[in-house]
């Protein structure tokens, strides 16, 4: 695959998404081992109560049923979808990008063949490999019960336009740092470099910087040798320019992942500036502030309408592996039925079962009965 790519001229920091290194390995099966450990997520007992004595109202949580995901080329992605999906007791059909077909179709064949043999129905999950085989699942609306989609926000509305499957959208990554006046600019600069070049072709890597005024002059420079430091070219608003030798920043920078080493800096007046620029621009993903103020941290948390809203922290925590969710399907940049890294919980949903003893609705309509609705602590049993 990586030869194959090369040979085609995929960008660099592509090429780094498809390694499949013992580096990653290492951190799939630690993932993996998490999930071993977690408790049985179906069946959970999320809340009991008594409407009458002899009347017991029980809500489980239950595997939502068959998935579609649809995925980048990223090797590791079909591993942690896999095994979160048999963990939760979801069905999955499989579709990641053609520059992994040959490395997810090994990691599939190898999943597929240990699950069946350790007793699961065989085609509980299954690999598409083609744009046809997409097209076919998108029809089929009485079999399939949710569609994932990972990547950009035109492929998602696309999906979302060519099926009348519920789909959970994981778009674009337009993730924003906004220093603020109050910010510690030595370790500001630290956090930023993380959040762009630690590994730059991610959906939570930072894509634009905001730069409050009153600090702009001390911090840029600071920024822009650190980032030199590791071949990040700059773009800045006019602004921005003015303190520090960068190219141009457009308008369309603003929307733009880049997934490469290139940043945008804007330099804002306030903190609600930077705000409402996160709010327009963003893809509600993941959004951060520096600063050693609280009451700004949380002015800033309140705001921002994002999945994940960080303080003085690296964008690039917001992973469910990071978050201890033992790995992640992708992360949601919608608002139902989940958000942020969809885990185990973004895989579940619930039925309510209620146990009774031959009652019926009338006693409790001519008022005979009353209900007491009283909360227990009880967990589901027959």
């Amino acid at each position: 695959d990586v030869a194959r790519s090369e040979a085609e001229g995929l960008s660099a920091p592509l090429l780094k998404r498809l390694r499949f290194d013992e580096s990653k390995i290492s951190g799939l099966i630690d993932g993996i081992h998490a999930l071993i450990k977690a408790d049985d997520p179906v069946g959970q007992t999320q809340l009991s109560r008594e409407l009458y004595p002899g009347l017991d109202l029980y809500r489980l949580s239950t595997p939502i049923g068959v998935l579609g995901i649809i995925f980048e080329s990223r090797p590791d992605a079909l591993v942690q979808i896999s095994t979160l999906c048999l963990k939760s007791g979801n069905a999955v059909l499989l579709k990641g990008g053609r520059e992994a077909m040959e490395t997810n179709r090994i990691l599939f064949e190898t999943i597929y063949a240990a699950s069946v043999e350790a007793g699961l129905p065989e085609g509980w999950m299954a690999l598409m490999e083609s744009r046809s085989e997409v097209s076919d699942m998108l029809a089929l609306d009485q079999y399939i019960d949710l569609i994932i989609p990972r990547g950009s926000n035109a492929f998602v509305k696309y999906i979302m336009d060519n099926s009348n499957i519920p789909v959970l959208g994981h778009a674009d990554g337009i993730c924003h740092i906004y220093v603020d006046e109050h910010a510690n600019l030595k370790k500001s600069v630290d956090v930023c470099v993380d959040a762009k070049a630690q590994y730059v072709s991610v959906c939570n890597a930072m894509e634009t910087l905001l730069v409050h005024e009153k600090i702009a002059p001390d911090f840029l420079p600071m920024l822009k040798t650190a980032m030199e430091n590791h071949h990040v070219r700059l773009l800045g608003c006019t602004r921005a320019k003015a303190i520090i030798d960068v190219d141009p920043a457009t308008d369309a920078d603003w929307d733009t992942e880049y997934l490469e080493y290139v940043l945008s800096i804007k330099v804002v007046d306030t903190m609600d500036e930077a705000i409402a620029h996160i709010n327009q621009h963003g893809s509600k993903h993941t959004d951060a502030i520096m600063t050693e103020s609280k009451k700004n941290a949380q002015h800033f948390i309140a705001r921002i309408d994002s999945g994940s809203v960080l303080m003085n922290c690296s964008t690039r925590f917001a992973d469910g592996f990071r978050y201890g969710f033992g790995a992640e399907v992708g992360i949601a940049t919608g608002k139902l039925h989940t958000r942020g890294p969809v885990g185990m919980e973004g895989l579940l949903t619930y039925k309510y079962v209620l146990l009774g003893s031959y009652d019926t609705v009338a006693p409790f309509a001519n008022g005979d009965k009353s209900y007491t609705h009283i909360d227990t602590k009880d967990n589901y049993s027959l």
